[in-house]
């Protein structure tokens, strides 16, 4: 499992955490993220950017991406942030069946959008995607 595409809607408050957690977590591994309906060219959002400095990972770098069927054929593992975007890929890319995920699979949660709200729930957000994450980290390493 070399290549592992993290989605949200925009790509600029959720995958990019994900995608920065997972890249620090799995060295050596391919880590993208992108948008369902990504604002591209967009940096992460402010409070996305601050929550993972807190962590030491600087993410002002982020620009927002569209999902292609190129993003989608590369990744061995796609990661979305809940059951809507998991039926929306495997609906819009036939070929994603069987290889994409909720985050949060594993304690059977949703990971909301914090988009337009308060840095609380960008931090709710945040909790949810780092244990989904820490989960996927282990399973990915039980692979090799």
């Amino acid at each position: 499992m070399q290549n592992i595409l993290v989605l949200c809607i925009g790509n600029i408050c959720r995958s990019p955490m994900a995608e920065a957690l997972l890249r620090q977590a799995l060295p050596g591994k391919t880590v993208r993220s992108a948008g369902l309906s990504a604002l591209i060219g967009k940096p992460a959002d402010p409070f996305s950017v601050q929550l993972m400095a807190e962590q030491g990972i600087d993410i002002s770098a982020h620009r927002a991406q569209n999902i292609s069927a190129r993003l989608v054929s590369e990744a061995d593992l796609i990661l979305v942030m809940d059951l809507e975007q998991k039926k929306h890929v495997e609906t819009q890319y036939v070929a994603s069946r069987g290889k994409v995920f909720r985050l949060g699979e594993f304690d059977k949660v949703d990971i909301a959008d914090p988009y337009r709200e308060g840095v609380e729930s960008f931090r709710a957000a945040y909790e949810l995607i780092d244990a989904g994450v820490k989960k996927f980290v282990v399973q990915i390493a039980q692979l090799r």
